[in-house]
């Protein structure tokens, strides 16, 4: 297959998934097995026996499985096949993600982790109710289950799409195979088959960015080819420091605005809370976030890899355009066919990976969604044993594998996978965001200034989320960057040159409500939302008697706790150069 170093495929484009044979269908029943018999593992060892156990593995979890668990619950099929074909049409700008992970993971470890341990809560809005009221906790525990059902509806429905219209994998076999074995094993483990399997299903997703970039490498004669091709390509210009917040990508919208999307997911969103509340301790619970940024910049560089990849070897023709492929998302199944085809069993591994990352993201949403149900609207109105809490639990983990199965039917009508994604969690996640930075941040935030607050920032970026699919913004707002078909060698298909050396010119006046405010970067929904609820927050909060309540000095974001760890490694660091500093000679006295 050498030949697809500089050409398309070898392989009739319609008859490339004639390349995905049975033993590929075998690796990938085999994790779908493995996965499944961790369930049982961990059923035989009893979790159902205590609620506590059964949703928070008993407390007792350490930092190393924890930190992969949250890297791979929401680094899922939108990764594997979303980042790349991003990478491919706009560069590596996206690459700068890694920033705003390292001050989300900042953040979440210092500000809101130290809280909720203080607290011992088990439900993340169980936070709401203690700093506001119990119809708060009720709003934010709505808003969550809404953010998670659609959320997985899009993560199990679009790789199923884009691997079955490339490889011709069973569209709603893969579909309900994801969603009857996600729930199997959650139902029988609990919190710890579900860390345990995401331990694994993170090994395979980067296992298969591995075979597509070593792949790559060997075709190319080296790495160096890759990067120097990507590099006459425009996609190595990753600084753009542009300030206006109409454009897609630049460092201001990835940075900012990548921290605040994903300081929604990680710092108060019940499916990695849980995770790093289950830790035996605050320091492990800390270790777990660390970790996790570490396996965060793994993904994303293998991903940012993956995507150059899919351009060295796609630069003279381009699957889209040539209509080779329908969608972007469908790329990185098309190239690791014609790239790995001759190897039986390589691209199963790739699509057992793939559908790990589904796996995982599913498996945290449904277990999530069971704990605040139990947590958050049947606890605090019927008193159950322990032992019925957790088969509560049980039927709850059931009834929402089902309904995530119902989503996954309605997500065909979502476009990219990625960025619908992000744009979800921005529109929903970030006036939660505000709601909780008031309540940690703000000794005088009430309830009333949070409710207006939020109602104000949902409706603003709803409004802006909305109108921005409806109306997409233009190319010069977005600027992906040329494609080629030159090079493709079927005469017989109808193709699109798309060759261009400039940046695509400004397209014909709109309004300025579609022009401007509905071009809003996608990134920037949750940061507005954030900031719209926060200002709103504290403003109607002082005008209603915020200054006159006292409140729990446990519900606010500990200041003195915050400085103590500059402190403790300080003083730590001093310790080690004392020990470590050479012992002065005594040079003796002349007689």
């Amino acid at each position: 297959m050498s030949s697809s170093a500089t050409t398309p495929p070898v392989v009739d484009p319609n008859r490339l998934s004639d390349r995905f044979t049975i033993l590929d269908y075998v690796v990938f029943g085999a994790m779908l097995v493995f996965s499944a018999a961790i369930g049982i593992f961990y059923a035989f060892r009893g979790v159902h026996k205590s609620h506590d156990d059964y949703v928070m593995a008993g407390r007792s979890l350490t930092c190393g499985p924890v930190a992969l668990s949250l890297t791979a619950s929401f680094m899922s099929a939108v990764t594997v096949l979303g980042t790349p074909a991003e990478i491919y049409r706009f560069g590596i700008s996206f690459g700068l993600f890694s920033i705003a992970y390292a001050i989300m993971v900042l953040i979440s470890a210092e500000v809101f982790l130290p809280v909720y341990y203080r607290l011992g809560i088990t439900s993340a809005y169980e936070y709401l109710e203690l700093r506001y009221n119990k119809y708060m906790r009720l709003v934010g525990t709505v808003m969550f289950m809404t953010l998670t059902v659609l959320y997985t509806g899009i993560v199990i429905y679009s790789p199923s799409l884009a691997l079955n219209q490339v490889t011709g994998f069973q569209l709603w076999g893969s579909v309900v195979a994801t969603g009857v074995v996600c729930t199997f094993y959650c139902t029988l483990g609990g919190l710890k088959a579900v860390v345990w399997t995401d331990v694994f299903q993170f090994i395979l997703m980067i296992s298969g960015f591995l075979v597509v970039i070593v792949r790559t490498a060997i075709i190319k004669g080296g790495l160096g080819t890759v990067i120097d091709e990507a590099r006459h390509g425009g996609r190595l210009r990753i600084w753009d420091f542009n300030p206006n917040p109409l454009q897609r990508h630049t460092f201001w919208t990835l940075a900012v605005g990548g921290t605040f999307t994903w300081l929604g997911i990680y710092g108060i969103n019940q499916s990695q809370v849980q995770r790093y509340l289950a830790c035996r301790s605050l320091l492990h619970g800390k270790l777990a976030l660390y970790l996790n940024l570490v396996g965060l910049w793994i993904t994303l560089s293998s991903a940012v890899m993956s995507g150059l990849s899919i351009y060295s070897i796609y630069k003279d023709c381009d699957p889209w355009t040539a209509k080779y492929v329908s969608a972007p998302d469908q790329l990185m199944p098309y190239l690791v066919l014609d790239i790995l085809g001759d190897f039986p069993g390589i691209p199963g591994l790739f699509v057992a990976g793939t559908y790990s990352g589904t796996l995982s993201t599913v498996s945290s949403s449904i277990n999530a969604l069971a704990a605040v149900t139990v947590e958050d609207l049947v606890k605090p109105h019927i008193k159950l044993s322990e032992a019925s809490l957790s088969w509560v639990s049980m039927g709850m983990n059931i009834l929402f594998g089902v309904i995530c199965l119902f989503m996954a039917a309605m997500a065909s009508a979502v476009g990219a996978l990625l960025q619908a994604a992000l744009s979800i969690f921005g529109i929903l996640g970030g006036p939660l965001l505000g709601v909780f930075s008031v309540g940690v941040l703000l000794p005088f935030g009430n309830a009333k200034g949070a409710f207006s607050g939020l109602i104000c920032g949902f409706l603003l970026v709803l409004w802006v989320g909305i109108g921005s699919h409806k109306y997409p913004p233009p190319p010069h707002r977005t600027l992906p960057l040329p494609l080629s078909t030159q090079g493709c060698r079927r005469p017989n298909l109808t193709v699109v040159e798309h060759i261009t050396t400039t940046l695509p010119p400004p397209t014909s006046p709109r309004p300025a409500l579609q022009d401007y405010w509905y071009s809003l970067s996608y990134l920037y929904f949750s940061t507005l939302g954030t900031f719209v609820t926060f200002f709103v927050g504290a403003v109607i909060s002082l005008a209603t008697g915020g200054l006159n309540q006292e409140v729990d000095r446990k519900l606010l974001f500990g200041k003195e706790e915050f400085f103590a760890n500059f402190v403790y490694w300080k003083s730590n660091c001093v310790a080690l150069l004392e020990k470590i500093r050479p012992m002065p000679q005594v040079v003796p006295e002349e007689g």
